[in-house]
């Protein structure tokens, strides 16, 4: 079978989507299955088409959102050629609103079509938008609507996630993510450095970690006042800022007198994972999480997690961390019970093993088949 993903938010400096879409298409590939994803381009530089682990990457000139560290393919007349050209037997996208005429297209040529969704729909609109609560709610159904009726499955991963297609009646399936547990993986260094590389025997401050990009969706300023709290309470701490995003700037000045550090970005993940597994406790406070991919990285580094208790995060952490309600005064209490809690780091380490990418990609494979049965029928 030869699967075409598409995706519209991906760049460099993104997380999740892009973590999942890879490997997806490595474990497609190793299944026997031809990969191709479509995704836009970040610069004029880059070839438009590589082949990678993850299969044959198409870059497609797109337009910046200002402000948002994300470009968007609009010209839907050159990805139609291009999807054309690349002639799939089944197409899975994963946004909801920019390229949904994807799922008519694969209508005509009849083949299957998923559509994943990565994010709240209802919770984006009801806070993150102007718009009052009640029509935010009917258009957040308008869409989901919408984008049920134009493809064949939707996929969530979460149950928070599909909560909101099926309290229409939409049967949403829930295919979960997964973690490289090999790469991220705890160590004893956290009892010899700091996030930072410094030495423990010369700091015996209370070392958080923040996970989640910097972005008003993501409630980062919940991590940097969870640390104020603290601070007041006399408990010496440092907070290592993981993550970029357009609130970083405004996140560097409110915590300007708080002992804060926020990392430059880093590419790889094996060094990403050095950073988190020295971390005594994490800090994860998206409130409208649909999975929590940083999150579940950092208890696979054996890093107990605090998050909200709401959104998806709680499915994520479980025994591996606290969900508590957020506001700033409950996190630092969530975290300072992680950092007496026995066995918290082997708890978070468990928690991380029930997830992984091979179970997570073949449960995707299997709605690809019975949509391939089912178009056959036709």
């Amino acid at each position: 079978m030869h699967i075409l993903r598409v995706a519209n938010f991906v760049s460099p400096t993104s997380g999740g989507i892009k973590t999942a879409l890879r490997h997806w298409g490595e474990v497609y590939q190793e299944r026997g299955h031809q990969v191709s994803l479509i995704i836009p381009a970040s610069s004029k530089d880059e070839p438009p088409v590589t082949q990678e682990s993850q299969g044959t990457v198409h870059r497609v000139p797109a337009t910046p959102i200002p402000g948002k560290g994300y470009s968007l393919m609009w010209n839907r007349a050159r990805l139609s050629a291009l999807m054309d050209s690349i002639n799939p037997d089944s197409l899975e996208v994963s946004d909801r609103s920019t390229t949904r005429w994807m799922g008519r297209w694969a209508g005509r040529r009849d083949i299957g079509s998923i559509m994943i969704s990565h994010e709240n729909m209802t919770g984006i609109m009801v806070r993150r938008t102007p718009v009052p609560d009640v029509p935010a709610v009917w258009l957040a159904d308008f869409i989901n609507n919408r984008s049920a009726h134009d493809y064949d499955a939707i996929v969530c991963p979460s149950r928070f996630a599909a909560e909101e297609f099926r309290r229409l009646g939409i049967p949403a399936r829930v295919v979960e993510l997964g973690v490289d547990l090999e790469v991220f993986h705890p160590d004893d260094s956290h009892e010899r450095l700091t996030p930072a590389g410094g030495s423990r025997a010369d700091d015996d401050a209370l070392h958080i970690i923040h996970c989640g990009r910097l972005a008003p969706e993501k409630n980062p300023q919940l991590s940097i006042e969870t640390v104020r709290h603290l601070v007041r309470r006399g408990i010496k701490t440092h907070l290592t800022v993981l993550g970029h995003g357009p609130l970083r700037d405004e996140l560097i000045e409110n915590s300007q007198d708080l002992p804060v550090t926020f990392h430059s970005y880093i590419n790889g993940r094996a060094e990403l994972a050095a950073v988190m597994r020295r971390a005594d406790v994490a800090i994860a406070p998206g409130p409208l999480e649909t999975f929590g991919l940083a999150a579940l990285e950092a208890l696979a580094c054996g890093v107990p997690t605090v998050c909200p208790d709401e959104g998806a995060l709680a499915e994520v952490v479980r025994d591996g961390g606290l969900a508590a309600p957020s506001d700033p005064a409950k996190f630092a209490d969530a975290v300072l019970e992680l950092r007496t809690r026995p066995d918290a780091r082997r708890l978070a380490r468990e928690q991380a093993e029930t997830f992984n990418w091979g179970r997570s990609s073949d449960e995707m494979l299997e709605i690809h088949d019975e949509l391939a049965v089912l178009h056959s029928r036709r």
